[in-house]
């Protein structure tokens, strides 16, 4: 393939960046794009691309997108939400598109940034180490942003998590231990200082599941792992005083927006934006509203402290309301078919591939996971790369080389 040597960097560079602001993470989808348009070999990548489980439902999600836009009004935020939907589709296809070596590279980037910022934590945390502007998403709660970044610590204790649990079935007992020592440590980030449920509900979720697919054959190891989660899950949340706060305050808002009160918090506008995108899709449940007509009926519908949101904080929702249930089934397709491609490989790739698909698919039902960029261009981008290499069907070890000890040809 001519040229491909400049797609390596590139695909790097995409991971390297997730954790920095939204506008880096643009410039390196930009840059690998381009790469890819430059290094020659197209025709084998779209071979690759047409040969994907996830072709044809992006295909479809594609042509309902642009049937919609044809036939549906349009209104201010049209270009905006069709731009947005457009990158959700480029991102899985240029993850897709992506040699194994190249995929190995995104992740290269990722963990190494990754254990660089876990660094920062401590150093932050521990000794007051000033932190740039740039990353203060890294170390503390600030928007979207840091629901990013958790999002994306959360993959990493995940990963963490599954290769503790074959270090066990290895007999590498203090390997094990150092891996879940990552998990907690991790889940300790994504509680306090990130203070994103979406994460520790990702990870309370994905645990068990990554489990049930080791040792969904042995019945005996899978209660034993599954008791032993819970007892360790249990008394982490029994020492974050914070975390149990949190989620009451959400009981508190959601029993107080049944009663009719309106005013800011995390649950209690998740209550009226689920409430009233449902009722949209209710009202034009063929086609929706069209391209960008979530806001337009949302300003109409939802209470007027909430106007300046742009979207309903489940991208399924977001779909479903601007192209009806098509629409909804069109997204939804892709992120199943992701997680069962993960689920059919029976070994650690597989795993690694499961926990970062249901980790986007999770952020993606009670987040805007994939419509908000800030989270996308990392969490969606990252899940799609995993998954790529869980797909090398006829490599037994695709993560294989990950840390080359020899230069690789």
């Amino acid at each position: 393939m001519q040229r491909s040597h400049i797609v390596r960097p590139a695909a790097m560079f995409w991971g390297l960046v997730v954790f920095m602001p939204v506008g880096v993470t643009y410039l390196s989808a930009i840059l690998l794009m381009l790469t890819l348009l430059l290094a020659g070999g197209l025709r084998e990548r779209y071979a690759r691309l047409r040969a994907n489980p996830l072709w044809w439902p992006v295909v479809a999600y594609l042509a309902w997108t642009f049937i919609v836009l044809a036939v549906r009004p349009h209104y201010p935020e049209t270009p905006s939400n069709l731009f947005h939907g457009l990158r959700i589709a480029f991102t899985l296809l240029m993850a897709m598109a992506l040699t194994r070596e190249e995929a190995l590279w995104t992740l290269r980037g990722f963990l190494l940034i990754a254990a660089l910022n876990i660094v920062l934590i401590v150093l932050h945390y521990a000794l007051g180490l000033p932190v740039p502007g740039a990353l203060r998403g890294v170390v503390m709660e600030v928007g979207n942003k840091s629901i990013s970044n958790a999002l994306l610590f959360s993959i990493v204790a995940a990963s963490a998590a599954v290769y503790g649990l074959s270090q066990i079935t290895g007999h590498r007992p203090w390997r094990a231990l150092a891996a879940f020592a990552l998990v907690l440590g991790l889940g300790v980030v994504v509680a306090l200082p990130l203070t994103s449920r979406t994460s520790v509900l990702a990870l309370l979720l994905v645990i068990p599941v990554v489990c049930l697919h080791q040792w969904k054959n042995h019945l005996k190891a899978l209660s034993a792992a599954l008791i032993l989660g819970a007892v360790v899950i249990g008394a982490g949340l029994y020492q974050l005083p914070q975390l149990q706060q949190k989620v009451e305050t959400g009981i508190e808002e959601l029993e107080k927006a049944q009663t009719g009160a309106v005013f800011h918090g995390s649950w209690i506008i998740r209550y009226y934006m689920y409430r009233d995108t449902g009722a949209m899709i209710a009202d034009q449940p063929v086609a929706g509203w069209g391209i960008g007509g979530w806001t337009d009926q949302w300003h109409k519908r939802g209470p007027a402290l909430f106007a300046d949101s742009n979207m309903p904080h489940n991208d399924f929702l977001w779909m479903g309301a601007q192209s009806g249930i098509p629409g909804i089934l069109s997204l939804l397709a892709i992120m199943l078919v992701a997680v069962w491609q993960a689920w059919r490989r029976p070994d650690i790739a597989g795993r690694y591939a499961l926990a970062a698909t249901l980790i986007a698919l999770i952020a993606s039902s009670v987040n805007s996971a994939m419509r908000d960029a800030q989270i996308g261009l990392a969490v969606l981008w990252i899940a799609m790369v995993y998954l790529r290499l869980a797909q090398e069907s006829q490599d037994p070890d695709p993560w294989r080389g990950l840390w080359p000890t020899a230069r690789q040809s």
